[in-house]
């Protein structure tokens, strides 16, 4: 996990890489261990007052699709100089009016362990057609718990970060460059 003033730089380092006019804002900066999530604002379509629920949904559509054509190259050499300082993929999104559209993204394959009654509830998902496999049940449950707990999450990981600051001031405190994995 990283610091808020780590994921601040991150961020402050996307907004000065990236070109002024790739998009509107910058809406978003995030990261786990494997990747970097950058999405940014564009422009909605103009349409005229009258346009059907149809009518602007494809142009959306269309204007992200635009979009991801046209700044491909730009952002395939941000996303390099941001790998290699970083040493995490970078996938892209926009929030195009209020549709938000993530393009390639990376799905990391997580290994467990489970007893014969959480799978039971697996299969459960499984029967009972919500999911696939195995695999989408458990994805499926941790949308679940994200969605119900973001206060709790957001408070844990306050509280893993106050951790991590008092390590950095105990006697085996490494000096205060931030090692390239960890910014």
């Amino acid at each position: 996990m990283i610091t808020t003033e780590q994921r601040e730089k991150l961020r402050g380092w996307f907004a000065g890489r990236l070109p002024d006019d790739l998009f509107e804002e910058l809406v978003e900066v995030t990261v786990d261990r494997e990747e970097i999530t950058v999405i940014g604002r564009i422009a909605e379509p103009r349409l005229a007052d009258d346009a059907s629920d149809a009518e602007r949904e494809a142009a959306v559509q269309g204007r992200v699709q635009e979009f991801r054509e046209r700044t491909r190259d730009a952002r395939i050499a941000v996303a390099r100089d941001a790998e290699h300082r970083f040493g995490r993929k970078v996938s892209w999104g926009v929030v195009c009016g209020t549709e938000r559209a993530l393009f390639t993204h990376i799905a990391a394959p997580v290994m467990t362990r489970l007893r014969q009654p959480e799978r039971q509830v697996l299969d459960t998902l499984i029967a009972g057609g919500v999911a696939r496999s195995r695999s989408d049940a458990l994805a499926w449950c941790v949308r679940l718990v994200q969605s119900h707990t973001d206060d709790w999450l957001a408070e844990l990981r306050e509280s893993l970060e106050h951790v991590q600051r008092v390590r950095a001031q105990g006697p085996d405190a490494e000096p205060e460059d931030t090692p390239e994995d960890e910014k």
